[in-house]
This record gives C-alpha cells, sequence and structure tokens, in this order.
C-alpha cells in the first residue's frame, strides 16, 4: 500500500512513536524502548529505503518531560516543576505514572537534530510557560571540568552534569487563543528564535493548546534571524 502511494506521487506520512532519547541504539540505555524510534527507523517499520524520505520534522515540547528513571540534566523537583506537571497534565495517558519535568535541553536537542537528520521543529506546549516570568533553556554542560555544548560520547557523563541555563523573559499571558504568528507575545517569539538558534533549525509549528486548531504555522521570518 505504502509503495503503490509512494509510485503514484501521493504524500506519504510516517508518525513515529516515543522519542529519540528512548532508542535501544542510541537512547540512554537501559532506559529505553525495545525499537528504534528515530526517523530512521521509518524506513525499517514502514519497509521503504531511505532515498523515500523527503522531510524529517521534529517535534518537541517548549520544556522537557521523562517517565521513569533515566539521566535528566535539567530536572525540576521544586515549585516550577509541579507548575508544569500541572499546567501541562504530565501524567502517562496509558499509565498514568507522573512524569518528569525539567527546562528545555538544547544540547538533547542538537544531538536528536543530527540523529534524525530534521529539516525543521515543531514546539507543542508553548502555553504551559505562560505564567513563568522567567525562562530557562540549557545550553551547554559543565561536568569533571569541562563544557559540552554537545551531548558526552558516554552516558555516564549525564548523571553528573550540571546545566549551563541561559536566562530569558517569559510573557506572562494567555497564548491559547493565538491563531497566527502576528498574535504571538514578543517574548514569546524570542524565546522560540533561541531555540531555534540553539537546535540549529527552523521551527515551522507551535502549540499553544491540545486543539488541532491550536497549532500556530509559522513563517521564515515570523521569528526573525536565528
Amino acid at each position: 500500500m505504502v509503495h503503490d502511494a509512494l509510485a503514484q506521487g501521493a504524500g506519504v506520512l510516517l508518525e513515529g512513536a516515543q522519542a529519540t532519547f528512548l532508542d535501544l541504539d542510541h537512547g540512554t540505555y537501559p532506559f529505553v524502548t525495545s525499537s528504534n524510534p528515530v526517523a530512521g527507523g521509518a524506513c525499517t517499520g514502514a519497509g521503504i529505503g531511505p532515498r523515500h524520505i523527503s522531510r524529517v520534522i521534529g517535534i518537541a515540547k517548549a520544556y522537557v518531560t521523562r517517565v521513569g528513571a533515566g539521566p535528566f540534566p535539567t530536572e525540576l523537583s521544586g515549585p516550577e516543576g509541579e507548575t508544569l506537571v500541572e499546567r501541562g497534565r504530565e501524567w502517562g495517558t496509558n499509565t498514568g505514572r507522573r512524569r518528569r519535568t525539567g527546562w528545555f535541553d538544547a544540547v538533547m536537542v542538537r544531538h536528536a537534530v543530527r540523529l534524525n537528520s530534521m529539516d525543521e521543529l515543531a514546539i507543542t506546549k508553548l502555553d504551559v510557560l505562560d505564567t513563568f516570568p522567567t525562562l530557562k533553556v540549557c545550553v551547554a554542560y559543565e561536568a569533571g571540568g569541562a563544557r559540552y555544548e554537545q551531548l558526552p560520547w558516554h552516558q555516564s557523563v549525564l548523571y553528573d552534569a550540571v546545566p549551563v541555563y541561559q536566562e530569558l523573559p517569559g510573557w506572562c499571558c494567555d497564548t491559547t487563543g493565538v491563531h497566527n504568528q502576528d498574535q504571538l507575545p514578543e517574548p514569546a517569539k524570542k524565546y522560540l528564535a533561541f531555540l531555534s538558534a540553539q537546535a540549529g533549525v527552523p521551527i515551522s509549528y507551535v502549540g499553544v493548546g491540545p486543539e488541532r486548531a491550536q497549532v500556530v504555522t509559522l513563517s521564515a521570518q515570523a521569528l526573525g534571524s536565528r
């Protein structure tokens, strides 16, 4: 069916389950799944060759979450983390387990961009950050006297990694009613522009709520220079 669609020139969308760092080969083993949810796994799962993949869109929350054990350098254990859980409804869909939450980790996202050959990013749950007067983005790690701007070659470093943060102003207003890029608060645009610059790929979509209509498409000029 997939090959017939491709032969007819139809668009085929392959959606990956789970996340890059749960990948059996490239994730934070042993806290991983049993398959390869990176973009390359789409070829194996769908039975097509890599030349058929013409566009890779990465999806990331405006902050970071994780279910269960495993390294998490930017994890928040205080009131800020609780706010992310409550506002983001961060409980597992099937298990009901509370997700761990933390600030956006640009180091991990850079690595995810590499592993998946991402063309662009979609950032979800921007509205969860609406009440924060100050936001933090992890731009590097420090561990053992060294600074890491790319993911360390050995994951054991992640357990001792201290995040290096860049602080940005929040917007402290409701974004759930935003329908186009011009309605985004200026600090929100600057936050997204910073994430884009750190990731090294453009952000093409941003989610401001759980509904289908709450996805804003961004033009190449929407966030200014990156």
